[in-house]
């Protein structure tokens, strides 16, 4: 792995392996973290973050931030409580929406903000650590996953993940 610019790529060839992703990207995580989350409609994005938030320690349900644009979780990294945020703005229709709402307080360097479709707010959001891509590929995905910050890089350097299950 590039000590520059962390890259990771792997084929998932069932939700299983998306699953165990998303608790493997857990298990590296750090306060601040942003990650954006790009794919199609039914790529798995919503899946391997609910994977992600039930292994960092949530108990509870996971909904879909669909019509609320973003949903709120606490976990513990390392002993210390930690926000999660989970935003999906597919239904957020102009990027003055994500400033109207106040969500760039969110992005605070302590919270970990997970993003559905960032292009919703381009130009008004914080840039990503961490762009994962989610590709249908017959019946399983193809992930990358592409750091571009020191932190996101410090990240996939932690990630311990084999996709052949």
């Amino acid at each position: 792995m590039n000590a520059q610019h962390a890259h990771f790529k792997a084929h998932l060839a069932e939700e299983a392996a998306t699953l165990a992703l998303g608790a493997s990207l857990a298990r590296a995580l750090a306060p601040g973290l942003t990650i954006y989350l790009h794919g199609d409609l039914g790529a798995g994005k919503t899946a391997l973050t609910r994977a992600l938030l039930h292994a960092a320690g949530h108990v509870g349900t996971v909904k879909s931030p669909t019509y609320t644009l973003s949903e709120p979780y606490q976990v513990q990294l390392d002993g210390r409580a930690v926000g999660v945020i989970h935003f999906d703005l597919y239904r957020m229709g102009s990027a003055e929406e994500f400033l109207d709402a106040g969500f760039r307080e969110d992005f605070n360097g302590d919270n970990i903000c997970i993003v559905e479709w960032p292009e919703k707010a381009d130009g008004v959001l914080p840039p990503a650590d961490i762009d994962l891509y989610l590709t249908v590929a017959g019946v399983g995905r193809d992930v990358e996953l592409q750091a571009s910050t020191a932190l996101g890089t410090s990240c996939l350097q932690r990630l311990k993940f084999a996709a052949q299950l």
